[in-house]
């Protein structure tokens, strides 16, 4: 007999062993979706790059293909550092606290992974040292790279509608301070950025991916929004928390050194 919790059933060990065993079931299977959609991703054509891209990075001026340090392919992170913004993305930033530790290991199976933004370099390396990261970062500032790749629009592009995603977007509202939704959580990461929502929202998260064979460089993959999500380390733990994301409060997180002490 199952008793009543306020928001959830208290049941019998035998009848939770039950529907685990159902919810396995479901997990097996989008275990095997995923494994074939990972397939998928590794089939797209590629698309071959002759357009020159020239980095600021810790050694100096680099290319694209520089970039991939030996191996033969390199994943980059789009990471939301504007010229304009104080500091990184929030979002961002908790996303690089995961992948910070294991950017090594992917060095060492023959992919470099990369964080790009467009912000200069010192301020990217002030940040990092901020951060204590240790993955590689290079600014794009002189370049078209973040807006080639869909991640950085001009105020003419925003005022008139964007292509981020797969999709066309609806021109940008200048509107602040509205209660709610996704226009409170921009605003509140535009003021962590040390900037205003529109020159914030310019800037935009993704990942794309590319191989570089015989000393050309092809374009192999590229992700946005909510494409991110399984890359987002902490969501994957939180969907396996008893409560789940649990943000009816909205925005939670911050920079990791913003946190109160407990």
């Amino acid at each position: 007999m199952a008793n009543r919790h306020p928001e959830h059933n208290i049941v019998s060990r035998e009848e939770w062993l039950s529907a685990r065993l159902e919810l396995l079931a479901a997990e097996k299977e989008l275990t095997r979706q995923s494994d074939a959609l990972a397939q998928r991703r590794q089939e797209l054509p590629w698309v071959r790059i002759d357009k020159e891209y020239l980095f600021d990075t810790d050694e100096g001026t680099a290319s694209l293909a520089d970039l991939f340090k030996g191996r033969s392919q390199l994943l980059v992170y789009h990471f939301m550092f504007g010229t304009d913004y104080t500091a990184g993305c929030p979002s961002c930033s908790m996303i690089a606290d995961g992948f910070n530790g294991f950017s090594v290991h992917l060095a060492n199976h023959d992919v470099m992974l990369w964080a790009v933004s467009r912000a200069p370099l010192a301020k990217l390396q002030a940040y990092k040292q901020r951060m204590g990261w240790e993955f590689p970062w290079a600014s794009s500032g002189g370049n078209d790279f973040n807006a080639d790749f869909n991640v950085w629009f001009t105020e003419e592009q925003q005022r008139a509608g964007v292509d981020y995603n797969y999709q066309r977007e609806k021109r940008f509202e200048w509107r602040q301070g509205q209660e709610g939704g996704g226009q409170a959580a921009e605003d509140k990461f535009a003021a962590m950025c040390g900037t205003d929502t529109p020159t914030f929202h310019r800037d935009r998260p993704g990942m794309s991916t590319f191989v570089l064979e015989d000393g050309v460089v092809y374009h192999a993959y590229s992700a946005y929004a909510r494409g991110l999500d399984s890359l987002w380390g902490v969501y994957q733990w939180l969907d396996r928390a008893p409560k789940g994301r649990n943000e009816r409060q909205g925005v939670w997180w911050r920079r990791h050194d913003e946190y109160a002490q407990r």
